[in-house]
């Protein structure tokens, strides 16, 4: 069973989960035949705050 763990700033809206979420169980059914029911999505809405890059907050990079 796949399980798909997606880390991103938070931010998105409901709506852009959704389509999220509908598009990456296609393209596993449809890549590697996996039936829906046996794919798992998981994601992770993270502040900016606690996510680092360049050395620095993501939150302060601009």
């Amino acid at each position: 069973m796949p399980v798909v763990k997606i880390d991103m700033w938070e931010g998105r809206t409901e709506e852009q989960k959704e389509k999220l979420i509908k598009a990456i169980f296609k393209a596993l059914e449809e890549s590697i035949g996996v039936p829906k029911e046996n794919i798992e999505i998981i994601i992770n809405d993270i502040p900016k705050s606690n996510w680092g890059k360049n050395g620095e907050q993501a939150s302060k990079v601009k």
